[in-house]
């Protein structure tokens, strides 16, 4: 009888232990889910508000960045001069995804429309998960 309470006893701990596993692992997933929707919704509060000190927040230490056609790669202390510069010249009205998803590899992205008193650019953003934090990698503003 008491073999059996106390195999009774470690198979109840044993099950307690796999359930506080699986509630962790589940909550690291989420954590990551979240993390990058974050992201994705502070980027595009910052851009909509043509913040370039805000959007700098949310770039990783190095950037690829296109501005209608001219590309070259940033720290993002530079990117954040060339977006004020963009951002003082093409004064936002709005700005919406229009679509958003990820690749195999991890790489998150959203595509959106800019808009400005003359006209619009379509935006590709790109972001992935640097020691455990969405930054972006890739912005482009290309004219429409």
């Amino acid at each position: 009888m008491q073999v059996q309470i106390k195999r009774n006893m470690y198979n109840n701990r044993t099950g307690n232990y796999l359930v506080l596993f699986l509630v962790a692992v589940t909550m690291v997933f989420q954590q990551s889910a979240w993390g990058q929707s974050e992201v994705i919704n502070n980027v595009r509060s910052a851009i909509k508000a043509g913040s370039s000190k805000e959007l700098a927040k949310f770039l990783g230490d190095m950037i690829s960045l296109e501005i209608d056609g001219v590309h070259s790669n940033y720290s993002k202390t530079q990117a954040e001069y060339v977006l004020k510069d963009f951002f003082k010249k093409y004064r936002p009205n709005d700005f919406q995804y229009v679509h958003q998803g990820a690749s195999e590899g991890g790489l998150k992205y959203a595509i959106g429309r800019y808009s400005y008193d003359g006209g619009s650019f379509r935006v590709v953003l790109r972001s992935k998960n640097i020691n455990g934090t969405y930054k972006v990698s890739s912005l482009d503003f290309t004219k429409e």
